[in-house]
């Protein structure tokens, strides 16, 4: 691996599983402070354990991003512990599928909140520090499921308002040296995915082989073809790529 990140400080959201675990770790490879934020105490301590016997410099934190004072307190430290603050990842996802017949507040409220309103409180709170360096990158995570998928009216929603949230956010910070742009993940490996394949009543195996056969490379997704994409809008020398959203589908999508 490169110094591609040497000397940066990246903050990534629901970074202990999965594909914010991925996306971390390939900052942290490539020489960046990791400053990982999840509200699973669990899995935080497990990955930190992890990365810091691998050497990397890792800042945890059990944070809601939901509640707004709780993100800028973290934040602040995040900046106090490492001096800067250059990439933010806006990670920290939640599913809550059901038709909508059946889906409740409480689906639509939680689902909302921790995709839309906790990238709002993120990106607001690493905004003034991105500004006052004139650098940044914020990379938001969305999903090919903003394109519509049954049994996710809430889910796809908040990734369609992610994508909003982006192109806005470019317009408003582009001045200011900051870019932002969104990775739109297709089918991936995780532990999300194999909520759904419980969902509906099927192995994971049997998910991943119903999956790939809609696939044009025929193969399923790996955290690490969302980290590799993460990777190219937070480098430096993306600077004049913003407002963008690249789905990462194995395939075309509209």
């Amino acid at each position: 691996m490169s110094n591609q990140f040497k000397g940066r400080v990246a903050l990534v959201t629901g970074g202990s599983r999965g594909i914010g675990k991925s996306i971390s770790e390939r900052f942290a490879k490539e020489g960046a402070k990791i400053a990982l934020f999840d509200i699973n105490e669990e899995a935080l301590i497990e990955t930190v354990s992890e990365f810091r016997e691998l050497g990397y410099e890792v800042f945890p934190k059990v944070v809601d991003v939901t509640k707004s004072e709780e993100v800028e307190n973290a934040v602040k430290e995040v900046h106090t512990t490492f001096g800067s603050l250059d990439i933010l990842v806006n990670n920290a996802g939640v599913i809550r599928d059901n038709l909508l017949f059946k889906m409740t507040d409480s689906d639509w409220d939680l689902v909302m909140d921790v995709h839309l309103k906790g990238s709002f409180n993120m990106a607001r709170a690493a905004q003034k520090y991105m500004v006052e360096q004139r650098y940044g990158r914020m990379i938001n995570i969305s999903s090919t499921s903003s394109l519509g998928n049954r049994g996710q009216a809430n889910y796809a929603a908040a990734k369609a308002g992610l994508q909003g949230f982006t192109k806005t956010l470019s317009i408003e910070l582009g001045r200011y040296g900051i870019t932002v742009n969104s990775v739109a993940p297709g089918f991936i490996e995780t532990d999300m995915t194999m909520t759904t394949a419980k969902r509906l009543g099927i192995t994971f195996v049997q998910l991943i082989e119903a999956s790939v056969s809609q696939i044009p490379v025929r193969r399923s997704g790996k955290p690490e073809d969302i980290a590799n994409a993460v990777a190219f809008f937070a480098d430096e020398r993306s600077g004049f790529v913003s407002g963008q959203v690249l789905y990462v589908a194995g395939g075309p999508k509209n």
